[in-house]
């Protein structure tokens, strides 16, 4: 994932609560548009598509859009005809299964979504939880996660991370399996069904990556540098998967560089660990230290950082799995080459 957050998603996994209750496999459900803190949203059916939204018996005529307000600890739902007040609202296709509906924010952002939504009031903002079918949201975070032009062998590789990691992953929010930023995977809305996305999505339906016959949640980064980490050379203790450190011979030949100048102070917090690196990117922003490879140097009493790479540097390289498949690597070859010792299980 090209993230300066994701890694989170493993220093988060020990406080999964004990006893959550886990649902179906083949669903999940994802917290959207958090990042804007929202007071208002409004809820818009697409032309042709069934929408039904409700609170308890009461339902609510959707000619075109509902808008939503919070309001304390309940939400005020408002028709072109009728205002009322509930604690949350559910929408659906009618017949309690997925429906497709846009979600807005007023003068910021528009997004098209496919699955059952759930909107609350929660503290100081709007809480929108979208449930969608496991490879709708497989083929989402592939569309928004991979480079532009990826191909398809590659794409596929991400579909099978992408997948093993909402598969295994869940449980790092409460009440919801997973947010749709960087912290766990980078969603936007559903590709359409002859985008490459959703055509490596539906190649590798059910597939998911196994250590020791366990499916794990898998990681990724946008480039690695030259060679990717394992979690003990980060500091992170191993949970699942261990992650072995291999070359990437793309990112070898074409480093990502960057360069940063930092406080002596602040790059004495640096301790050659992902923990430390992302406390010190919290403060000083997540563009200034974006990956785990680089060198210091004291100069003028500051300190020069130089680096390559962008994100963690964990699993899957995408700049060079990008490169394996163009030299006609397969989705299961570049797996097996970014996550050594394990096997593509399929799904029962």
């Amino acid at each position: 994932m090209k993230r300066p957050v994701m890694i989170a998603a493993v220093l988060a996994m020990a406080i999964r609560p004990a006893g959550a209750q886990w649902r179906s496999k083949n669903e999940v459900s994802i917290g959207v548009l958090g990042l804007f803190h929202t007071q208002e949203i409004v809820v818009s059916t697409i032309s042709g598509k069934p929408l039904d939204c409700r609170h308890e018996q009461e339902r609510f005529s959707i000619n075109s859009s509902l808008d939503i307000r919070r309001q304390a600890s309940n939400i005020v739902v408002r028709t072109k005809t009728s205002s009322s007040t509930h604690t949350s609202i559910l929408c659906d296709d009618g017949q309690g299964g997925n429906a497709e509906f846009t979600l807005s924010i007023p003068q910021k952002i528009s997004r098209r979504y496919q699955g059952r939504l759930v909107i609350s009031s929660g503290g100081a903002e709007l809480l929108m939880v979208v449930r969608m079918d496991l490879e709708t949201a497989v083929a989402s975070v592939v569309a928004a996660e991979s480079p532009p032009n990826a191909p398809l062998e590659a794409l596929k590789a991400q579909a099978v991370a992408a997948r093993s990691y909402l598969a295994a992953g869940r449980g790092r929010h409460r009440n919801i399996d997973f947010c749709d930023t960087t912290h766990c995977q980078f969603l936007r809305e559903p590709p359409s069904q002859e985008s490459p996305a959703a055509r490596a999505t539906a190649a590798t339906r059910g597939l998911e990556l196994a250590y020791k016959d366990q499916v794990f949640a898998a990681m990724y980064s946008a480039s690695c540098g030259g060679h990717t980490h394992s979690l003990e050379e980060l500091g992170i203790a191993v949970r699942d998967y261990p992650y072995f450190a291999v070359n990437c011979d793309y990112c070898i030949r074409h480093p990502e560089k960057w360069v940063a100048e930092v406080s002596e102070p602040d790059a004495s917090t640096l301790a050659g660990t992902e923990s430390s690196r992302l406390n010190l990117a919290r403060k000083l922003g997540w563009k200034t230290i974006p990956s785990n490879s680089y060198s210091a140097q004291h100069q003028n009493g500051a300190v020069l950082l130089e680096g390559v790479g962008k994100g963690h540097g964990i699993g899957l390289c995408q700049r060079g799995a990008a490169d394996m498949a163009r030299h006609g690597a397969s989705f299961r070859e570049i797996l097996e080459h970014y996550y050594p010792n394990t096997t593509v299980k399929e799904m029962p």
